[in-house]
């Protein structure tokens, strides 16, 4: 039988989500549990059930394939969460602390965007058409999370902007409005 490395590539790589998708589930009720914010605690909240809804996605794919979902372990990720647990550490007022949440959470959002990319396109070029459509529903999942934290980003960002600094209020009325961003895809 010949042997097929992009399949070889692909498994590792499911496998490499399966694992981070668990620290996730493992990390997000402490940045839940951190965050100020009340929208942005929901907004964890609901992303720890979404998260729960990807690893039994990979979990049908791996059936699909007849693999082991286990047996590697996502560096990538285990790096993302400790910088996280780093932040949640810092002596950070509120709302300071809720932008440095936004900031972790952003970088896990885009690592994911990239691997869930990477793993659809080769599920298309192996013919795993099944495969492939439950990616793709998790990777605009992903997206639509991205954007929500940017979203939040934008008001979270200018209060914590704001924390610790006295007269700030009458310097805002006399300023022009400007939309301020968050990070962006």
């Amino acid at each position: 039988m010949e042997r097929n490395e992009l399949k070889e590539l692909y498994i590792d790589e499911l496998r490499d989500l399966y694992n981070a998708e668990n620290q996730l589930v493992k990390a997000l009720p402490k940045m839940a549990k951190t965050a100020s914010s009340e929208q942005l605690r929901s907004g964890f909240e609901e992303h720890l059930e979404q998260t729960k809804g990807h690893v039994s996605r990979l979990e049908e794919i791996f059936e699909a394939l007849g693999e082991k979902p286990t047996g590697k372990k996502c560096a990538g990720m285990a790096g993302l969460v400790k910088e996280g647990e780093e932040m949640m550490g810092e002596d950070f007022g509120e709302e300071v602390m809720d932008a440095a949440l936004i900031s972790a959470a952003q970088r896990v959002e885009h690592y994911e965007i990239a691997a869930y990319g990477c793993v659809a396109t080769w599920a298309e070029l192996l013919g795993e058409s099944e495969a492939n459509a439950l990616l793709e529903k998790t990777l605009e999942e992903e997206k639509e999370t991205d954007q929500k934290l940017t979203e939040l980003a934008e008001e979270i960002n200018v209060e914590a902007k704001g924390s610790g600094e006295e007269g700030e209020e009458e310097e805002e009325e006399e300023a022009p409005t400007r939309k301020v961003k968050g990070a962006r895809a």
